[in-house]
């Protein structure tokens, strides 16, 4: 049998394993887009309360549900999701070096004893990330991608 025969032959076989092997990736690994928008709705309370809270502060208190939505998120929104949670992340961490264990109480004016100049300026500048363009264009996309996509706002 020559070459082109075989390959003939084969054709129907690996077709149908393709479409085997594609049918069954996608049965495991689920609709990516319907995932994150589930891992939406299940966490949109805790992120609406949150922010009820006060702005950085109750996003601070939502770091874990947000790195969770980042997790999840579809391919289109990876960039947007890491600005979000290394920025907020970046004030927690400049906030626990110093021992402020509750933010809302933190008066940058007023430190507590025992948080040096240097912390100060941390976490100042961890915070002024936060009110930044890309911060807020980030954060909105997130937002748009949540009542445009998933037809459920990622805050209520």
């Amino acid at each position: 049998m020559s070459g082109v025969a075989a390959a003939r032959r084969l054709r129907p076989v690996l077709t149908v394993a393709a479409l085997v092997a594609t049918t069954s990736l996608s049965a495991c690994g689920g609709d990516p887009t319907a995932d994150y928008c589930a891992e939406v709705e299940a966490r949109q309370s805790a992120l609406s309360a949150a922010v009820a809270d006060g702005a950085a502060t109750g996003l601070l208190s939502a770091l874990p549900e947000l790195e969770e939505l980042a997790a999840a998120a579809p391919d289109d929104l990876v960039d947007e999701w890491a600005v979000v949670t290394e920025r907020l992340g970046g004030l927690q961490k400049a906030l626990s070096a110093a021992g402020i264990d509750d933010p809302a109480g933190y008066d940058p004016t007023d430190p507590p004893e025992g948080v040096s100049a240097a912390q100060v300026e941390r976490i100042r500048a961890a915070a002024s990330a936060l009110d930044t363009p890309e911060m807020r264009t980030a954060f909105n996309a997130v937002q748009q991608q949540a009542r445009d996509v998933c037809k459920t706002p990622l805050v209520r």
